[in-house]
């Protein structure tokens, strides 16, 4: 099965294509263009990359939330555009489980944490059962990143670039338990996205196109923008 995933659920995007289990393509687009300039440019890179064509993905997966208002708009309504162009089934997979996945197996809470701008994080909880499955153990929230510190488990590894722009207030935490992932993960691939994504087909969760809306977690998030302090 040949799955195309993609994010622009954050200032990143990410692009990836995977062969039933195997990667073989995956990229993060860091470049400080809008989604909307690389995106489709992005996904015709990668099919060029390895010699196929729109017509041969056998499933879509993409981020649907939660992240930036302008991201998850355009991200979806890319989404929603190739599910009604190929009638391909496509999954919309959490954000921040996307980047839970970054971290790999470990014994440790992973917090996944994105910058939600006015002070705020996403966040949500996940951890590896015993069977090495990633198992999310809380509901998706935005919250102020002192009131999350201030109410966790000490055996926490954070990712996310919410981590990155709080470290000092997660730091302020003073035991060797607590620790912020390398830097390298703190962003979303689009191949964790893929991965989840086979998951979700295989448990026959896919979308609806005629009813498919990102998934903002802050209502103000889904206004037109009327304030500069809009994420």
């Amino acid at each position: 099965m040949l799955t195309l995933a993609f994010d622009t659920s954050s200032k990143t995007a990410a692009v990836a294509l995977l062969r039933d289990s195997d990667i073989l393509y995956d990229n993060i687009i860091n470049t400080g263009l809008k989604h909307s300039e690389v995106l489709l440019s992005e996904i015709d890179r990668a099919l060029r990359a390895i010699s196929v064509k729109i017509k041969d993905v056998d499933l879509f997966a993409c981020t649907i939330g939660p992240g930036s208002f302008t991201g998850l708009r355009i991200g979806v309504s890319t989404l929603k555009g190739l599910m009604l162009a190929t009638g391909k089934p496509a999954a919309g997979i959490s954000s921040l489980a996307a980047l839970a996945l970054n971290v790999g197996k470990t014994s440790k809470l992973i917090c996944s944490m994105m910058d939600a701008g006015r002070g705020q994080v996403y966040v949500a909880y996940f951890r590896y059962n015993d069977k090495n499955i990633l198992q999310q153990i809380s509901e998706e929230k935005a919250a102020n990143p002192k009131e999350i510190i201030n109410n966790i488990d000490k055996n926490t590894l954070y990712v996310g670039d919410g981590a990155i722009k709080y470290t000092e207030i997660i730091k302020s935490i003073k035991t060797p338990e607590v620790s912020i992932d390398s830097d390298l993960q703190h962003y979303i691939r689009a191949s964790a996205v893929g991965i989840l994504g086979r998951k979700k087909f295989a448990e026959n969760d896919l979308l609806d196109a005629s009813t498919l809306v990102p998934f903002y977690l802050r209502s103000a998030d889904a206004v037109p923008r009327k304030s500069i302090f809009e994420t």
